[in-house]
């Protein structure tokens, strides 16, 4: 595939590497990329893949833009809140570089159309923010033979490795299983470094150009570990395993436990429940189980700062005989809450649903700085 004269003049400092050239720019513009995620790690990543002339981008992701973005996601701006995350981010693409092709998919990546889509492209950059799309996303590579370029990130640290390239380790070799549900938070309930997802990205799309050129040690068998506090990066081994066969793909939400964290045995209000709870003046405690710099942004009023991780060790101090209301950002942890604190053998305790957020929405608090 040649290169335009326009292409040879934006790609000069790649030609003059010797490890690239123009047969290696040439090879990029008939490679393809699909990014599963176009956030924190999915911006960063699918601006310097169009920028080296990455020839197809495909993307993948349902969501829009939230004003909470902005702290992290470079591509999008104020002007953009309310949009298709996709349709941002393929304008912003082709304006940075017309050369390329850019394929967008408004939608949830599923056990249904994982493998279907990923066979049509030569890597995949794995740019997820939670556990079920990223067993589903490692086990559609390894169905479909495509190298796995995957990073995480969570308040200062992140990680880098390339998964399933040339038969080598894939992420059930690192995790074969996931950690219980409610472990480890998200970086919504735990925060994240606004410039951390564009290191980490970085360095992910630094290893997808080397797997398209073969070039270069490829990070198969390496997890690389990065302190954004202390600056400073770590390697461990990732051994390949043998033990296990992915065979199909599965339920990833049930195998990870989602559907465990909204349990049924939890029952659950609304907040147009809560707000007739305080206009009749019922009887009740209200706890918040998020993080203290949670609380410090918004909070409902007389709710009790009850952190989940200290949850366990204050329900001694409760009175199990009072009705209380538990809540949290958006209804997950305050579920798994209140299904503890059922397990203590506390009878008057429900979830409120959809958390703070919900509140906020439907009681016109302005929330959108969370």
């Amino acid at each position: 595939m040649s290169l335009s004269q326009s292409e040879l003049s934006r790609y000069s400092r790649h030609l003059i590497l010797p490890e690239v050239g123009k047969l290696g720019q040439e090879t990029l513009k008939a490679s393809s990329v699909l990014v599963v995620g176009a956030g924190g790690l999915g911006c960063p990543l699918l601006t310097y893949l169009a920028a080296a002339g990455v020839g197809t981008i495909g993307i993948i992701d349902f969501d829009v833009v939230d004003e909470s973005n902005l702290q992290r996601q470079v591509l999008y701006a104020t002007s953009d809140i309310g949009k298709s995350k996709v349709d941002v981010a393929k304008q912003k693409l082709l304006d940075l570089n017309p050369h390329i092709h850019v394929n967008t998919y408004q939608e949830p990546l599923t056990s249904d159309n994982a493998i279907e889509l990923f066979s049509q492209y030569d890597v995949i950059a794995d740019g997820t923010d939670n556990f079920a799309t990223r067993y589903l996303v490692n086990d559609a590579c390894v169905l479909a033979g495509k190298p796995n370029v995957y990073g995480s990130i969570f308040r200062f640290e992140g990680q880098i490795t390339v998964f399933n390239y040339q038969d080598g380790p894939n992420y059930r070799c690192l995790y074969q299983e996931p950690p219980p549900p409610g472990l480890v938070p998200s970086c919504a309930e735990g925060g994240v470094l606004g410039v951390l997802p564009g290191v980490v990205a970085t360095l992910q799309a630094n290893e997808v150009i080397k797997v398209l050129l073969n070039i270069g040690n490829i990070a198969s068998g390496r997890l690389i570990l990065f302190d954004a506090l202390q600056l400073s990066f770590r390697e461990v081994s990732i051994k390949k395993r043998n033990d296990y066969e992915i065979k199909e793909l599965i339920d990833y939400n049930q195998f990870c436990g989602v559907n465990e964290m909204t349990n049924n045995d939890v029952d659950d209000i609304t907040v147009f429940d809560l707000k007739e709870k305080f206009d009749k003046e019922d009887t009740f405690e209200l706890i918040d189980v998020r993080e203290p710099h949670e609380y410090d942004i918004c909070s409902i009023e007389s709710a009790v700062l009850i952190p989940m991780g200290d949850l366990e060790d204050s329900l001694e101090s409760l009175d199990k005989s009072k009705s209380y209301v538990v809540h949290c950002k958006s209804g997950g942890r305050s579920a798994r809450a209140v299904a503890m604190m059922k397990e203590y053998g506390f009878q008057n305790v429900v979830n409120l649903a959809g958390g703070i957020l919900s509140w906020a929405d439907n009681i016109d608090t302005a929330l959108n700085k969370y």
